[in-house]
């Protein structure tokens, strides 16, 4: 997904925040901006340019901090982050200077603005993406305390490459380190289950290799069969069962005895199939020796056993994230005092970048997602029965070699 901030218009020479004319001020888009705003988008992007479409969308919702460099009647420049719902993490998506007010400072001020209000929501971090190629602003970004943690190769229309870069907008001292955990995105609707279970194992093993093919397999031996609608998700047993086949220890902490996710399925034969499909699951867990704990498991626990090398699949309840009442599977990243981090396997579009560029959910919103404690509690449980479900997976002593 291109991120105009890559394209950001700071021009070759250094920014002179002195000479910045202090009659302009930085205030909130308004609707009555667009059509500046258009102009100031075709002046500053030859390509991966933000749509009238899009810029109408950003303007009239509240997810986003949008903010314009007023001079009197005329536009200077805009900025746009984007915030994750559910999250402590925000995107800058766009920002850009018209032509003539370039090297006045205008970008710092604009990119500063946006840094305070956007950590007045809440958040705790600020991501871009930045042309490898655009010196000027990789400068900028770095002055103002950005730091590189990726890239990605033939990222824009131009395919050029993307300099993916950091900052904690509010700053603390981290209690605890990120275990080396490989992102991977679900393929389908409905293997998140399988996707987090990948990364835990390759974040593990870095001999094993994960797929396509991999993931459905690992779907059909962990699916419920049957969901509310459409494919069944995956059984916090049946993902343990597949990861121990693979040569891993595994063992999931419940606190529900019984079957699982039979709210909101009103057909008596799904509830059938997904009774059976629960009681086997626990006869072959029971038969491969897999520990199942019917008992809450706080976050201190999920910590503790993270500090000791296993990696961690949470089962969440997407409603905070977008709004809807879905169980979803993630992988535990990382924590401090304030977060607990996670990579998120699920991305709006399956596409190409380019083709998802006016959404608001790109691979790097989906890595080390920040997530306050007491969000995450409140997120870590699913439907009326205030399900909790963990699945714990630690390397074998000795790793069984996949067959060919």
């Amino acid at each position: 997904m291109p991120v105009q901030s890559a394209k950001q218009t700071a021009p070759a020479r250094a920014e002179h925040p002195a000479e910045i004319n202090p009659e302009i001020s930085i205030e909130r888009a308004l609707p009555a901006d667009l059509d500046a705003l258009l102009a100031i988008e075709t002046a500053c992007f030859s390509n991966d340019r933000l749509s009238r479409r899009s810029f109408k969308r950003w303007l009239r919702r509240d997810d986003c901090v949008f903010l314009v460099a007023r001079d009197g009647a005329h536009l200077a420049g805009y900025s746009l982050v984007l915030l994750r719902q559910g999250t402590r993490l925000a995107r800058l998506y766009s920002l850009a200077v018209a032509p003539d007010y370039q090297g006045l400072g205008l970008a710092r001020r604009l990119l500063q603005q946006a840094e305070r209000d956007t950590r007045a929501t809440g958040a705790l971090y600020l991501r871009l993406e930045v042309a490898s190629t655009n010196s000027a602003a990789i400068a900028l970004y770095r002055q103002l305390g950005y730091t590189q943690f990726g890239l990605y190769h033939d990222y824009y229309e131009d395919h050029g490459d993307a300099l993916r870069m950091e900052k904690c907008i509010r700053p603390y001292e981290p209690g605890g380190d990120s275990h080396c955990i490989p992102w991977l995105a679900q393929t389908t609707p409905f293997t998140c289950g399988p996707a987090a279970l990948m990364m835990a194992m390759a974040g593990l093993d870095s001999s094993y290799e994960p797929t396509p093919l991999e993931e459905i397999e690992i779907w059909r031996q962990a699916t419920t069969i049957f969901m509310t609608s459409g494919h069944g998700g995956c059984h916090p047993l049946g993902l343990a069962l597949a990861a121990s086949a693979r040569g891993f220890r595994s063992e999931v902490w419940i606190n529900a005895v019984g079957p699982l996710f039979l709210e909101g399925v009103r057909d008596e034969n799904k509830k059938r199939v997904m009774s059976l499909v629960h009681d086997a699951f626990v006869v072959q867990c029971d038969r491969r020796d897999i520990p199942v704990h019917y008992q809450d498991i706080d976050q201190q626990q999920l910590v503790e056993l993270f500090d000791a090398g296993a990696n961690i699949l949470i089962l969440i309840s997407t409603y905070r994230l977008d709004s809807k009442k879905a169980p979803h599977w993630v992988v535990l990243s990382g924590y401090d005092d304030s977060c607990l981090y996670v990579h998120d396997p699920e991305l709006d579009d399956l596409g190409t970048p380019n083709a998802a560029r006016d959404a608001n959910k790109a691979p790097l919103d989906c890595q080390h997602l920040p997530i306050a404690r007491a969000d995450f509690a409140a997120m870590h449980r699913f439907g009326g029965s205030r399900l909790r479900a963990v699945v714990v997976v630690q390397p074998a002593k000795r790793r069984r070699k996949k067959k060919s």
